[in-house]
């Protein structure tokens, strides 16, 4: 998976093993009608995939244009999918992408993801993405734009530490005053809305952790990084249903789970398997890999999505380049800690500099039969 946002990176640890990890923690024509979700009846509006568009941690795994260009046709022509988020830092990547996905007829989620650098520079940052926003719906394409993703992990003066990294550390252990910390994300989610607001003229959302507080009046689609796990279906019912009281459109920004069995009652924390202090990493304890486990959890909450007519449903994620799949070594098996519904395999494996390929898991043929379903109802 892709590093951190920003220009400090954390050794070892990825944007969504933050993510995932530090969630189990503790006004123009195109804005949507303000009406609960819920009365969309069945069936989703978007069905979609996250597209990061990290550096990369090796000349290997570099961002590419060409290859970004290729992997958006195959989440269309492929996958089904009607959306594409891309995410991620860099402003020249973020907006070649969307520029792309709007080209290829997609509806873009455009959600710039900075970290570890100062707020202002943030803020500009969502500023530059948001007029590129602007500019992609005036030309007629479908897009919606999100200010950013979990700002307390990702912004700092939110929760103490300077890094990514240290913020996490900070809330595992308890070192942060939860009064402090949410009043320091509402004046910087007020602040990001504002940014958005003054460039952007469409709709208008932030992507959440489940357990945060969110003044969603600032926003027209509550957004929510979803990875919950339950034995029975109401139960993700309910507790998608307390999100509906805004009376504003469900998008649920990502959802998704790791390649092995038992991954998905690990919940936001299935990816902590790996030992990074070991070099090369290697998977911790006995592992069993398992497509079919990761496609059958996001084949059942794509139906749960669908049966309350949520405004989208996004997949995380298209690829991981940084979490090669061995099938000659399960020990060194990063993909079964990715969330990736494609797996990176290496040309030659213990070269940095390797080129590679993704192929499609379970997981994706899944949901390319699901969503070309409701692409083209029977």
């Amino acid at each position: 998976m892709e590093k951190t946002k920003g220009t400090e990176k954390a050794e070892g640890i990825n944007r969504a093993q933050f993510l995932t990890g530090a969630a189990a923690l503790g006004v123009a024509a195109a804005v949507l009608p303000s009406r609960p979700a819920a009365a969309a009846g069945r069936g989703l509006r978007h069905r979609g995939v996250v597209y990061t568009v990290g550096e990369g941690e090796t000349p290997g795994t570099a961002w590419s244009a060409a290859r970004m260009r290729r992997d958006i046709r195959a989440l269309r022509d492929e996958l089904h999918a009607d959306t594409v988020d891309v995410t991620g830092d860099g402003v020249e990547r973020l907006t070649a992408s969307a520029a792309e996905a709007a080209e290829r007829g997609l509806h873009v989620w455009l959600q710039p993801t900075f970290g570890d650098i100062p707020q202002r520079d943030i803020l500009e940052s969502v500023a530059e993405c948001g007029r590129f926003a602007e500019r992609l719906r005036r030309q007629g394409a479908s897009v919606d734009f999100s200010v950013g993703c979990e700002f307390w992990l990702f912004v700092p003066g939110i929760v103490p530490g300077d890094t990514v990294m240290e913020r996490v550390q900070n809330m595992l252990n308890g070192n942060f005053d939860p009064v402090k910390m949410q009043r320091n994300l509402d004046r910087f989610t007020a602040k990001a809305a504002a940014v958005g607001r003054s460039v952007f003229h469409g709709n208008l959302s932030y992507a959440a952790a489940q357990d945060d507080e969110v003044d969603w009046r600032l926003f027209d689609i509550i957004g929510i990084d979803y990875y919950s796990y339950f034995r029975h279906r109401a139960d993700y019912v309910r507790e998608l249903r307390r999100y509906l009281r805004w009376g504003k459109p469900l998008a649920i920004t990502e959802f998704g789970t790791c390649t092995y069995k038992g991954a998905p009652e690990a919940g936001g924390m299935g990816w902590d398997v790996v030992d990074y202090d070991k070099d090369p990493q290697e998977i911790k304890g006995h592992l069993v890999r398992s497509e079919h486990t990761q496609a059958a959890y996001l084949v059942d909450l794509l139906s749960v999505f669908e049966s309350m007519g949520l405004y989208a449903a996004i997949a995380f994620e298209f690829v991981t380049p940084d979490a090669p799949h061995r099938a000659d070594n399960p020990r060194y098996d990063l993909d079964m800690a990715s969330y990736s519904i494609t797996k990176t395999v290496k040309d030659r494996p213990d070269d940095p500099r390797s080129g590679w390929h993704w192929e499609p898991k379970e997981a994706f043929h899944a949901l390319a039969r699901q969503y070309g379903r409701c692409a083209h109802p029977q």
